[in-house]
């Protein structure tokens, strides 16, 4: 029995030493996570400064995470964990795609395919954001620029047909992605239109308006 309990009192050791780790990668997520969403509002309000802070505040966060969790690797892989790391590509690419900047590879970003695919899935989103912010002021060509990476996007997404198991559900978030693409593309050709109008309307006006010397 003397055994015994040297062996439970090294599996405790051992719960001990796994419940600090997730405890602490637990606030490292949420850490990370916070810095990611500053990030991409500084880019929504094109505060540069602001922006790049935040994503280096958000790399030193990632590599302290991956480092913490090193001996670990089912608590990395574990979900709390690479959503953080989802949240961090899509920081960076929505940084990166507003400013029209070079994308980071997942080599670069250091994450998992299918961790950096869910990412890029939820920077669609943010492009709406963008996209809404600009109609808000008329059409724009902007507004285009950034449908267009929308749609490029999801035409790399459809493509990934594996099972939920290998891309991490990635197949709903591809779903997600289409009908918000289509409702920003209805958006973007109702503000086309009313441009359109607006422009055909001060035509004719002018055309009315008698001149000076018809008087």
């Amino acid at each position: 029995m003397h055994k015994l309990e040297q062996i439970t009192e090294d599996i405790r050791k051992k719960f001990d030493a796994r419940t600090s780790a997730r405890d602490q990668a637990l606030a490292q997520a949420r850490q990370l996570t916070r810095a990611c969403s500053l990030a991409i509002r500084a880019v929504h309000r094109d505060e540069a400064d602001v922006m790049n802070e935040r994503l280096q505040e958000a790399r030193q966060l990632a590599d302290t995470l991956r480092a913490s969790l090193s001996a670990y690797p089912d608590l990395f892989y574990a979900g709390y964990t690479q959503d953080a790391l989802k949240e961090y590509v899509e920081a960076n690419v929505t940084c990166a795609l507003i400013r029209n900047e070079p994308l980071q590879t997942p080599s670069e970003l250091i994450v998992e395919p299918a961790t950096y695919l869910n990412g890029l899935a939820e920077v669609v989103g943010e492009l709406r954001r963008r996209t809404l912010d600009i109609l808000r002021h008329g059409y724009s060509a902007e507004a285009e620029r950034l449908l267009g990476y929308m749609d490029e996007i999801y035409s790399v997404l459809v493509t990934m047909d594996y099972p939920d198991a290998i891309t991490n559900g990635l197949r709903r978030q591809t779903d997600l992605a289409r009908g918000i693409i289509e409702k920003t593309r209805g958006d973007i050709t109702f503000s086309l239109r009313g441009e359109y109008l607006t422009q055909a309307m001060s035509k004719l006006s002018a055309q009315l308006t008698p001149t000076e010397e018809g008087k």
